[in-house]
């Protein structure tokens, strides 16, 4: 990722703590400014009165405040010089992560999971509304948050976004000095007249095509290629027990057209080992 502005969000939890951490590092390797963000929202019976609103978002917006800075404070006593800002601001935390994602950032960093909603979900709902809806990539704090040891693992099924997760793959593991592993699986049609080493041969070429052109533009990089016959999302978290990151397209080339984050990514934000980065489709020019 080029050097530009890494946007995380922060609420205070232990999970937008290893975001921030996650992000902080990410901001050190690419040379990044750093955009911590505390969002907020309240909703109370009796909004009407005017008093208790203005009180209460006044004590809201005093907590944020210090928050944040506590935060960027933690930050800057890394010692690493890089830029660090801290914002809190009273809007719904999904839509303005994802509206500070669109004016610039080259990432979006949230955690797993918040300090709100149901304890027992594996993923919040911030986290998803922001890797569904935002065009920047987003990564998913979780699992071994602060691995270093590890290929990146992307999956590379051919589709737009595969490609463009691939070209961010090759360039964090250029920045990581490690490898990238790409991984394609599939599952042969039940009835078919092809024999199995026919439909594995085919897998095969498509896999080492989505790899050819980023090899040559990142020799560096040693390049793995795992062809598996079994379901995406299943192998995709088997790889991540030992990996640094795993990084994904928003949509592969099943399920349907209409989604704007697919069965994969959902998956691998619920069950990943390690963090998830997602990658959006450039839109067509």
């Amino acid at each position: 990722m080029d050097a530009q502005r890494i946007v995380v969000g922060y609420d205070g939890s232990i999970g937008a703590r290893d975001a921030v951490g996650w992000a902080a590092a990410e901001a050190e390797r690419t040379g990044s400014r750093l955009h911590i963000v505390y969002a907020y929202l309240l909703a109370w019976p009796g909004a009407e009165y005017d008093g208790p609103v203005a009180q209460m978002t006044a004590e809201a917006q005093e907590r944020g405040d210090r928050l944040v800075a506590e935060i960027v404070e933690q930050v800057r006593r890394r010692g690493t010089g890089i830029q660090v800002v801290g914002t809190a601001l009273h809007a719904a935390p999904a839509p303005a992560l994802i509206d500070l994602g669109d004016t610039g950032a080259g990432l979006i960093v949230v955690g797993n999971r918040g300090g709100g909603g149901i304890t027992n979900l594996l993923v919040g709902s911030v986290s998803q509304q922001v890797a569904t809806h935002a065009h920047a990539p987003v990564v998913v704090v979780r699992g071994r948050h602060d691995a270093v040891d590890g290929p990146v693992v992307a999956g590379a099924d051919g589709s737009a976004s595969s490609h463009a997760a691939l070209g961010i793959a090759f360039e964090t593991a250029r920045l990581r000095g490690t490898g990238v592993l790409a991984v394609r699986a599939y599952v042969p049609p039940a009835v078919t007249a092809l024999p199995a080493g026919v439909i594995e041969a085919s897998e095969r070429r498509a896999l080492d095509a989505s790899v050819t052109g980023w090899k040559e533009k990142y020799p560096s990089v040693k390049v793995e290629t795992l062809l598996v016959n079994g379901r995406t999302a299943e192998v995709l978290v088997g790889a991540s027990r030992t990996a640094q990151l795993i990084v994904v397209g928003s949509r592969g080339h099943g399920g349907f057209t209409g989604l704007l984050l697919g069965s994969v990514g959902q998956q691998l934000m619920h069950h990943a080992e390690c963090p998830v980065l997602i990658v959006h489709a450039p839109k067509p020019s």
